[in-house]
């Protein structure tokens, strides 16, 4: 494996542990009318982070957000700047490769307009009819 694939494999691990992350912290919010943030126990944030929960679940959004435009830019960088290297191919397919390629380009042949072929006039009825 080359060091590309593995950067590409690390960075989608994290990629989809802060999706994970951010989906939770978003949900855990409270909503102006207690949405899902009530679901998770209402006072149960509070008690774990302090009655500050709502600016400490803001400030971890923001960070999971940015974290999350960081790493699919440099993931797009990264699929590119693989599908943009060259494929390192064994021996054999490249001797396949020559063989299969002709050694020798053979010039085209210049093509001379054909004539078209004439028909023949049908050969005229004599009036008087022969017996």
């Amino acid at each position: 494996m080359s060091w590309l694939n593995i950067t590409i494999d690390i960075l989608l691990f994290i990629y989809v542990v802060n999706c994970l992350f951010m989906g939770l912290v978003i949900l855990m919010q409270r909503s102006k009318q207690e949405g899902l943030g009530a679901a998770f126990g209402g006072g149960v944030t509070d008690a774990i982070w302090g009655a500050q929960t709502s600016q400490v679940l803001v400030k971890a959004t923001c960070v999971a957000a940015t974290l999350f435009f960081i790493l699919s830019i440099t993931l797009a960088r990264l699929y590119s700047m693989r599908e943009a290297a060259p494929v390192p191919t064994s021996s054999v397919q490249q001797e396949l490769e020559k063989a299969s390629t002709p050694a020798t380009t053979v010039p085209t042949a210049t093509t001379t307009p054909v004539p078209a072929p004439t028909t023949a006039p049908a050969p005229a009825k004599s009036a008087t009819p022969s017996h």
